[in-house]
């Protein structure tokens, strides 16, 4: 019996990171061709469970979990596809949130390898390698299948239009905020980028979107209307009013227009909660609820309240357990560090600590605006290895604005440092600017 060519989760992701890696600033065509071609010879794996595929700037990974949540908490073994990851790769591939047991992960990798190991460019379409979110996305879909999924909640990588995930047929599309993001390969306007980001809207299949900027809404509108998709609203259909955020999460309460296909199956106003900490989070209730209910008519009231009531996601203002409190979120726009300074504060009120670190492409000097000058204590890193960054930058835009401030250039040393010095000084510390700092941070501090 041939010796299995991986043995944990692990080393296949040790053996994906050998392909193109956007992630890691590697670059590549963005196209759909290649991605197409692999899962025809794998059967098509994208189409043995219904999904729901989801894009935006900020809250995609949010508004997934909560989706998968309910749809799980209403009877539906249901597969959850989000990135980053921040401690551990598999966490991309899981039964709505759930860990994805370690030998679907294998022996979904072994019905891909067959089709790419020994291989060069010349045997994919477009002459070039598959890239290692193309065969991550892969696995996950050949994962959900072999789970026997009767749901998929997919969440996009970059963009929408030539995502890799973008081979899926969804039951519907959910759109969240559009920031500017990714210029350099989505267009550098908020309606260029609306306009990739709706490039998963489907024919004749209902597109979910929330508030958004005049621009970015137009830009969806159209893309709706050109393919012949509904454009619900969640705003317009289910406002939902912010009841408060405290430590253990946050409330919400839902109004569903009359009229609408929930008004008839739920309680008018329906109150909710989400151990997701923030304000955003009553928004992105109502989209996640709006989207998933109408698109399962099984999910009811119960399964909406069970399953809110447990979706979670690391480093969304994730609170670890200590005095003073620090907290992880991966905010790295300004709207989102906005928000996330905007809860921060409404949590813990008073003389604060920040730990700051961001990608190379992120726009430094605004977020430096926005959080600079709202702490006492500022220090500012790289955010790990992963990705390119460009620390020195990022902390003169710190340093303008808060003369304190600190640049220490090891990320394991910034974190013990920063951690240090707000307990000292009795601070409540947060970690902000990427991903990749806050699973640094957990890898230094843990939960």
């Amino acid at each position: 019996m041939a010796r299995p060519r991986f043995k944990t989760s692990d080393e296949v992701f040790d053996y994906l990171l050998g392909f193109v890696n956007v992630e890691k600033g590697q670059k590549t065509e963005f196209k759909l061709d290649r991605m197409s071609w692999l899962c025809s010879e794998l059967g098509e794996p994208q189409d043995a469970f219904r999904s729901i595929h989801v894009a935006g700037s900020k809250g995609k990974g949010s508004v997934s979990a909560m989706m998968a949540s309910m749809l799980e908490a209403a009877g539906f073994r249901t597969g959850l596809y989000t990135s980053p990851h921040i401690l551990r790769w598999k966490e991309r591939i899981s039964l709505a949130g759930e860990e994805m047991p370690e030998e679907l992960i294998l022996s979904a990798m072994a019905e891909l390898l067959p089709l790419v190991e020994g291989r060069g460019p010349e045997d994919f379409p477009g002459g070039e390698l598959p890239t290692y979110f193309e065969l991550t996305t892969l696995v996950g879909f050949c994962a959900f299948r072999a789970a026997g999924c009767a749901w998929a909640v997919i969440e996009t990588g970059l963009g929408g239009r030539l995502d890799s995930t973008n081979v899926v047929s969804p039951a519907s599309s959910v759109i969240t905020p559009i920031e500017l993001e990714h210029t350099e390969y989505l267009g550098d306007t908020i309606a260029l980028i609306a306009a990739e980001k709706a490039g998963i809207v489907k024919a004749g299949r209902p597109c979910y979107s929330c508030a958004q900027r005049a621009e970015a809404r137009e830009a969806i509108q159209a893309a709706c209307a050109r393919r012949g998709s509904e454009l619900r609203e969640a705003p317009v259909l289910a406002p939902a009013e912010l009841l408060g955020i405290d430590r253990s999460g946050t409330a919400a309460s839902l109004r569903f227009a009359p009229g609408s296909p929930l008004a008839s199956r739920f309680p008018s106003p329906l109150q909710l909660r989400t151990p997701m900490i923030g304000a955003v989070q009553a928004g992105n209730m109502s989209l996640a609820l709006l989207a998933a209910a109408e698109s399962e008519p099984a999910l009811g009231p119960e399964a909406a309240a069970a399953g809110l009531a447990k979706a979670c996601l690391p480093a969304r203002f994730q609170v670890l357990d200590r005095e003073p409190p620090i907290v992880l979120d991966g905010a790295h726009t300004p709207s989102s560090a906005a928000a996330a300074l905007a809860s921060f504060e409404a949590l813990f009120p008073g003389p604060k600590a920040l730990l700051f670190a961001c990608a190379q492409d992120k726009r430094h000097a605004e977020l430096a605006s926005i959080l600079a000058p709202r702490f006492g204590q500022v220090t500012v890193t790289a955010p790990g290895s992963f990705k390119k960054s460009d620390p020195a930058a990022a902390y003169a835009s710190f340093a303008r604005l808060a003369p304190h401030a600190l640049l220490v250039g090891d990320t394991a040393e910034a974190i013990i440092s920063a951690a240090g010095r707000a307990r000292a000084a009795g601070l409540p510390l947060l970690v902000t600017g990427s991903f990749y700092l806050c699973a640094e941070a957990l890898k230094e501090l843990g939960s």
